[in-house]
């Protein structure tokens, strides 16, 4: 019975460090950004895959195999619309696009 019981005590002050933790986060909410912008900044140089998806709605199977030099593909979008942005296949932003110059650019409009 002594083995339960000292399990218990553990892992009841366990629980009390953790809402210690907690309780110190909620107090300190300057230093979780903080290390998070740490975090940001000691992996900036990871690789990442940025993807704009444009979604065209009744594409078919025979479209694609009729696209050539030159086609045009129209999408049910009006130039106003938000466009998503992914970064590792996950959305983290609205697009819009824009020309800067000769260049095709994206303007973020929301964050997800």
């Amino acid at each position: 019975m002594r083995g339960f019981s000292t399990r218990v005590e553990y892992t009841r002050k366990i629980g009390m460090a953790i809402q210690a933790q907690r309780e110190e986060k909620e107090q300190r909410p300057d230093q979780a950004v903080e290390s998070t912008r740490d975090a940001a900044e000691r992996f900036a140089w990871l690789p990442c895959r940025l993807s704009l998806e444009v979604p065209v709605s009744e594409f078919t199977l025979g479209d694609l195999l009729r696209l050539r030099r030159d086609s045009v593909v129209t999408t049910g979008l009006r130039s106003t619309e938000d466009i998503p942005l992914r970064v590792n296949s996950r959305l983290i932003a609205w697009i819009q696009f824009e020309m800067i110059g000769d260049r095709l650019a994206a303007r973020i409009t929301e964050l997800a």
